[in-house]
């Protein structure tokens, strides 16, 4: 009985383990879910979105691997770079710990600037065409904001908001993206802190990039308190899970 006992305990633990390392190596080599705590992605990605990262999209940098695990290593294995307008994760440069995900707007080489609100890439600007207006809710009270469709020149098109054309990262010096580096801002370009300040963001390192962004599995307004159960299935925004993110 008590061989029989130890011996249940012991493919219970084997068991635990075999799990452990699957879901680990999920994480690291196919996808990693991630939450979006705040709003300088919409109207994409609301805050409260829960999303799948696929890991190799960029191919493997130390940064896919979970934090727990430290492997000495720099540079990609199977690396590729972002296309322009993919949504991905990467690593802030600045601590290389904390995740940010942002649209890749420009590629190494790539000259970027903002004048009068617009994006200008290579020195051309990027056309953008009216899409009506946008209630924001995220970080603070809600904001009428200004829509439009934003086309990239490599045809990908997505939604961006603003506030007006004369807010502070409006007007902005010509950024040149290193080799080895890409440019990365916000959809919600009034309230996103990202690569136009070089201090805070900057130039992301093609080694700091975690995977591209491919879709919503869970999505959820929890402004009830969360003691409220009855309201759980209210809050829910069925209409946004399973959708790809563009």
């Amino acid at each position: 009985m008590a061989k029989r006992k130890s011996g249940g305990i012991l493919e219970t633990v084997k068991t635990i383990v075999y799990a452990v390392v699957i879901a680990v190596v999920i994480r690291t080599v196919a996808f990693e879910p991630f939450n979006i705590p705040s709003g300088s992605m919409i109207p994409t990605l609301l805050v409260g979105d829960y999303l799948f990262v696929s890991k190799f999209s960029y191919g493997y940098s130390r940064f896919s691997l979970p934090s727990f695990l430290e492997v000495p290593f720099h540079g990609r294995i199977f690396g590729a770079l972002p296309q322009r307008g993919d949504v991905a994760v990467f690593k802030l440069p600045r601590d290389n710990s904390t995740d940010y995900i942002k649209r890749i707007v420009g590629l190494p080489g790539d000259r970027i600037q903002m004048i009068h609100g617009q994006l200008y890439i290579n020195g051309t600007e990027v056309p953008r065409k009216p899409d009506g207006e946008y209630v924001a809710e995220g970080d603070g009270p809600k904001m009428l904001l200004k829509r439009y469709i934003e086309s990239l020149p490599n045809g990908a098109t997505h939604e961006i908001l603003k506030a007006s054309d004369d807010q502070p990262l409006d007007n902005t010096q010509e950024y040149k993206v290193p080799d080895g580096y890409v440019f990365a801002m916000g959809d919600n370009r009034d309230n996103s802190l990202d690569s136009r300040v070089l201090n805070a963001v900057g130039f992301v390192p093609v080694e700091n990039l975690v995977g591209r962004a491919e879709f919503i599995f869970f999505s959820i307004d929890a402004t009830s308190p969360w003691w409220e159960v009855w309201e759980w299935p209210f809050e829910i925004r069925w209409s946004r899970l399973f959708t790809g993110i563009h």
